[in-house]
């Protein structure tokens, strides 16, 4: 293990042109993003967030994933908050590889599992040779 596999990692607040209706801050979620031969996994952490709070948009070959956090009533004056509360955003642009039909979402424990397909033109596939 090195110094690198044990730090910590900030969150990164998003800054958008368009104003929200809620009062919280917007932040990008961390991902780990994997392939098989049969498709992509997108792994998102989003801490707080609800499986009816999540909401999953493909439009013009690019995916969004919202998550919005329940706000609960501070029980008294913070002294020190180093966990900043509030909703998730993330875009990605998809290729013509990704069958959008049929992507899958699950959510456990605050993190997002997407699993997207990719279509049957973009898998690997051996050619057989037949004998003439």
């Amino acid at each position: 293990m090195t110094d690198k596999d044990l730090q910590a990692r900030e969150k990164v607040e998003v800054t958008t042109e368009a104003e929200s209706t809620r009062n919280v801050p917007v932040y990008v979620p961390a991902v780990d993003i994997y392939e098989s031969q049969d498709a992509l996994v997108v792994v998102a952490d989003m801490p707080g967030v609800s499986p009816d709070n999540v909401t999953l948009d493909v439009h013009d070959n690019t995916l969004t994933l919202r998550g919005t956090v329940s706000l609960e009533e501070a029980k008294g004056r913070a002294h020190v908050q180093e966990y900043g509360v509030g909703d998730y955003s993330r875009q990605f642009t998809l290729g013509r590889t990704i069958d959008q039909s049929k992507i899958e979402a699950a959510m456990k424990n605050g993190v997002l599992t997407l699993t997207l397909p990719k279509t049957d033109v973009s898998k690997p596939r051996k050619i057989s040779v037949k004998a003439s």
